[in-house]
């Protein structure tokens, strides 16, 4: 991929940016297929093409050993359990809701980094991150009430953390190529095992599936993934959390171009969320340029 000569310290984030942007422009695609292609299937589907086309495209970079297979496992489980439980909410809640409870993995992956991963996180990340939430908050109007639906995002959210902390540890040990691949094809195989559950008596490859199934394999996948899994070489998993945010304001304002309301609330809590963006990069620059000077 282009990326490849791209990526460096410098750019990584403005990367992870385009991936967060690519992947809440999905979010009311994705819950309009659901209506004709059940959710497992629709996993399956997607990440199956998905691992058919990066093979094709890279299997001469792609090495095969134990080490980097089980990588690839790990993070394939959490990403099934993250994409399994969102798409599932996505049949029950609005898509800015889920893309909400999405994006309080900005919350639990500083977290999840500090007390299990032992990583520090600096100040101003950490205003990032009561910034982004804010915000995030911000975005859904603060109209949250319990139910199954929710709890399954939340723990969505939960498994995209461990998956963030997670690729910033393998990207720097393996093949780039192998974790991205065989990761695509541990979410195509998860996905299998549950379609038996599934009703597919009424599935209907509408234009809008066709569209989903698109869009989501060759953006929110193939290249989603390889940049975020590339990028994160460069960055903190915290910083690279905090960048994420952006998705759920993307998600709100291409809900709100399909006809979701978005409020004057929603868009303060829009720029709570960039705002966060900014102040977290300002402060690592404001950092590095200290410790140059000491």
């Amino acid at each position: 991929m282009v990326c490849i000569n791209f990526v460096n310290k410098k750019n990584a984030d403005f990367l992870l940016l385009i991936v967060a942007i690519g992947w809440g422009s999905t979010f009311i695609l994705v819950k309009k297929a659901l209506a004709d292609l059940p959710a497992f299937s629709f996993l399956f589907i997607r990440f199956f093409l998905s691992f058919l086309l990066m093979y094709i495209l890279f299997y001469k970079k792609i090495s095969i050993d134990k080490e980097s297979i089980i990588a690839a496992f790990v993070l394939g489980f959490f990403n099934f359990v993250a994409y399994a439980f969102q798409t599932i909410g996505l049949y029950y809640l609005p898509s800015n809701i889920v893309a909400f409870l999405t994006g309080l993995f900005v919350v639990f992956t500083p977290i999840i980094a500090f007390f299990i991963f032992k990583k520090s996180i600096s100040i101003y990340a950490i205003i990032g991150v009561i910034l982004s939430f804010t915000g995030i908050y911000f975005l859904t109007t603060g109209k949250i009430a319990f139910s199954l639906p929710i709890i399954l995002v939340i723990i969505c959210a939960i498994s995209y953390a461990f998956h963030v902390n997670f690729t910033d540890i393998y990207s720097k040990k393996y093949n780039i190529f192998t974790l991205v691949t065989f990761q695509f094809l541990t979410v195509a195989l998860f996905s299998l095992i549950f379609i038996p559950f599934e009703n597919t008596s009424n599935i209907h490859f509408s234009f809008t599936v066709i569209l989903a199934i698109i869009i989501t394999v060759l953006v929110a996948t193939v290249f989603a993934f390889f940049v975020q899994t590339f990028a994160q070489k460069f960055t903190t998993p915290t910083k690279t959390a905090i960048i994420f945010a952006m998705e759920p304001v993307t998600a709100s304002i291409f809900g709100y171009l399909y006809g979701e309301t978005l409020t004057i609330k929603q868009i303060i809590g829009g720029l709570l969320v960039i705002l966060a963006i900014i102040i977290t990069e300002a402060g690592a620059n404001i950092i590095k340029q200290i410790t140059k000077n000491s």
